[in-house]
């Protein structure tokens, strides 16, 4: 992937690569995950910054993490990741990249998770060889569902006990983008 096709912007917001300024701002957003939400998986994780203070990006041959920036104000409001899956087949193209996204919770409603799912996926089109898209949702997380689909993405069906949250096992709605779409 190609550092200099970033930053990408469009519909009011902005991905651009994470810096070490973003990292402490990164690390409080994961211990402010609200207990019970859809992205509460008991995980708290640190931004690593070895890389960060060599400049290099949090992206790799296969995964990444981007801070979404609301383009009106430079203030950053969340981060979307990726990371290369290779369950299709065994041949490289068969690969595809699979994204989440997290806003903080003043960031949602407003378009902003749409503009960035459909960001990352036109990035990802544009900097690799990947045909798919994929993204995942807790069947119950209706307002994820919509932007997905607004966002372009093609709802595919649902994934029954796949996901152990809080530990209990859930359901989630599959989606995806393929370069044709």
């Amino acid at each position: 992937m190609s550092a200099d096709q970033l930053p990408y912007e469009g519909a009011g917001v902005r991905l651009r690569d994470v810096t070490l300024a973003d990292a402490d701002v990164l690390d409080a957003w994961n211990d402010a995950v609200e207990p019970g939400s859809f992205n509460d998986f008991g995980l708290h994780h640190r931004v690593p910054r070895e890389g960060l203070l060599k400049g290099m990006p949090l992206r790799d041959e296969n995964r990444g993490t981007l801070i979404v920036e609301r383009l009106s104000d430079g203030l950053p409001i969340g981060s979307v990741s990726w990371r290369r899956v290779t369950v299709y087949g065994p041949s490289p193209g068969s690969d595809a990249w699979q994204i989440g996204i997290e806003l903080i919770p003043a960031a949602r409603g407003q378009g902003h998770g749409s503009a960035a799912q459909r960001l990352i996926a036109d990035w990802l089109f544009a900097a690799t060889t990947v045909n798919r898209v994929e993204a995942s949702t807790d069947i119950e997380n209706i307002p994820e569902q919509r932007a997905l689909e607004k966002a372009g993405y093609v709802r595919e069906g649902v994934i029954r006990g796949c996901q152990l949250r809080a530990g209990t096992l859930h359901d989630l709605a599959y989606y995806s983008r393929i370069r044709s779409d």
